[in-house]
């Protein structure tokens, strides 16, 4: 007897006693009999006898997906994408019944009635957009509850690099999370994490919703600066990943507001998970209790020498490089330092000495204070 014969034998033992759909009855046998079409071996297995009974597996469930179908494409009307994937979430009790019958008829190996319903309307939603289905790592993925019938979508983060130069002081580089749900996201702030945008990161994140839409932006900075300083040159570069975006693939563009630019954005396919080494050029103005003896500044020049050590508020040790110094005296109790040193040399704790060795007020023998420091460049290693 061959498989198919089978097939048609145990497909009537189960019509006798529980009514199926040509969905249901098809799948249950197709993967056995290589049909890619559940509802046209379901028929061909029921002799297309028709029934008035409902689906004792679905209820006929299946008759109704052009109703899930619109609600998909009601909610991805407002998102640019490619690829997408679909979940199904369905009553227990189709489940349990789903069960009941693939255990007492020995039927292994075979789709769930759960999967095929994610399957049907994967079909239909491509049929209808020409979209295409990704499993793996899909622009978008749809949950459709069949439970409450409502469709949720969920949209792939977005990961961008660049570079912001600041001309303006008194700006912050990050923003205060908002008070009501410290950054997570929720209604009051429209799910941004931030309720403000006020800071550069508010800045950035501001233009990149307004471009791409989406939730919260986490950002990865590289290295920080002062409310009071200045970042200058080719500016200091940053990541960030917008979550949920409705919108990707776009042109990117600098953009330059009153005292902000954003420059370099480009996509990425993720931000770095390791700390980057980079590069800061900086120049500090410092005031001094005594006056500065002009041969007593050649004594900087020692700090290309030998590493300058930090101590964290921890007492964690880390060492930071010096590649040149270069100095000028500006008043008998103020110069300028420009120096290029690695990444994350506490500016102001350097210049007045605070668990920084050697710092300036150690070398020069006097008590310094930074009046302000602006970063001329900051290059990534």
């Amino acid at each position: 007897m061959s498989d198919y014969q089978k097939s048609v034998l145990l497909a009537n033992q189960i019509l006798k006693k529980h009514e199926l759909c040509d969905n249901c009855l098809g799948r249950l046998f197709s993967k056995q009999l290589h049909f890619s079409s559940n509802k046209l071996l379901g028929k061909k297995l029921k002799k297309n006898s028709d029934s008035t009974q409902k689906c004792y597996i679905c209820k006929n469930l299946f008759d109704n997906l052009n109703h899930f179908l619109r609600l998909m494409l009601d909610v991805a009307s407002n998102y640019s994408f490619s690829s997408f994937s679909v979940g199904a979430m369905v009553k227990p009790s189709i489940i349990d019944r789903d069960d009941y019958i693939r255990s007492k008829y020995k039927l292994k190996g075979i789709d769930s009635v759960k999967t095929d319903v994610s399957k049907e309307l994967r079909k239909l939603f491509s049929r209808k957009t020409k979209k295409i289905v990704d499993f793996l790592d899909p622009d978008v993925t749809f949950t459709v509850n069949l439970k409450d019938e409502s469709c949720q979508l969920r949209s792939k983060s977005i990961s961008l690099s660049g570079r912001y130069i600041k001309t303006s002081r008194g700006i912050s580089q990050k923003q205060k999370s908002c008070a009501n749900c410290f950054g997570k996201g929720c209604r009051i702030c429209n799910f941004h994490g931030i309720s403000e945008f006020d800071s550069i990161e508010g800045i950035i994140s501001q233009f990149l919703f307004e471009k791409f839409g989406g939730t919260t932006a986490k950002f990865t900075w590289i290295g920080g600066e002062d409310k009071s300083s200045l970042v200058l040159g080719t500016g200091r570069p940053f990541f960030v990943k917008i979550q949920n975006p409705s919108k990707r693939n776009l042109k990117l563009t600098s953009k330059t507001f009153d005292f902000l630019k954003i420059t370099n954005l480009k996509f990425i396919l993720e931000s770095p998970k390791k700390p980057l080494k980079f590069n800061s050029s900086i120049e500090v103005k410092i005031s001094t209790e005594d006056e500065i003896d002009s041969k007593n500044l050649k004594k900087l020049k020692d700090l290309q020498k030998h590493p300058i050590v930090v101590y964290d508020k921890s007492g964690k040790r880390s060492e930071k490089k010096a590649f040149s110094v270069k100095y000028k005296k500006n008043s008998k109790n103020a110069f300028t330092l420009f120096i290029k040193a690695e990444g994350g040399l506490p500016v102001k704790r350097f210049v007045n000495s605070d668990d920084v060795s050697p710092g300036i007020s150690k070398i020069l023998n006097t008590s310094c204070m930074c009046q302000e420091f602006d970063f001329l460049d900051v290059e990534v290693q």
